[in-house]
C-alpha cells in the first residue's frame, strides 16, 4: 500500500492528487476523497482567516500512524493525506484525505476513520482571526466522540 503524507502552505488540487493516486493502477474500484475547508464562522462569526501551526516531524509521524492504522483495519491500496499550514482564508482547502481500495465500503470507512482520528490526534494548532480579535480554537467534545466510535471496531 502506498501512503503519501504532506504538510504544506500551498493550496492542493484534489483532482490532480487523485490522478497521481491512480496513476498506473487498474485494480482500484473506489476512491473516496474528503476536502476540509475554512469556514467564515466557527466559535465566533465573521472569521476572516485561520492560521494553522504544527510541530514538524511529529505531525508527519502522527499522520502516517493514522494512515497505517487505517491500513490495518481495511484492505486499502493507497492513502494520501495533505494538510495545509499557515494563514488561510474562508473557502480555502485545509485538509485533503484520499483513500483507494478495490471496494467502496473500505474506502468510505477508512476515509471517515482517518478524518475522525486526525481531528483528535494530529498535532495542529488553529488560531481564528475575526473582526473582534484573534483566538486559539478549542478542542471539541464532538470530535472526541466521533473518534471514540472507532475504538471497538
Amino acid at each position: 500500500m502506498t501512503i503519501q503524507i504532506k504538510i504544506q502552505p500551498e493550496p492542493f488540487d484534489a483532482g490532480e492528487r487523485q490522478r497521481q493516486l491512480l496513476r498506473s493502477r487498474t485494480d482500484t474500484g473506489a476512491v473516496v476523497s474528503f476536502t476540509g475547508l475554512v469556514r467564515d464562522f466557527n466559535e465566533r462569526p465573521e472569521v476572516q482567516a485561520l492560521s494553522l501551526e504544527h510541530f514538524p516531524g511529529m505531525t508527519e509521524t502522527a499522520l502516517r500512524q493514522i494512515a497505517e492504522e487505517a491500513r490495518q483495519r481495511w484492505a486499502l491500496q493507497a492513502v494520501t493525506i495533505i494538510h495545509r499550514i499557515g494563514r488561510l482564508a474562508p473557502g480555502d482547502g485545509i485538509v485533503l484525505v484520499q483513500v483507494a481500495s478495490a471496494h467502496r465500503r473500505a474506502a468510505f470507512e477508512a476515509c471517515d476513520f482517518i478524518m475522525d482520528i486526525l481531528k483528535t490526534r494530529a498535532p495542529f494548532w488553529k488560531k481564528e482571526h475575526t473582526s473582534s480579535g484573534d483566538y486559539w480554537v478549542s478542542e471539541r467534545q464532538s470530535d472526541h466522540e466521533d473518534a471514540g466510535r472507532w475504538e471497538y471496531r
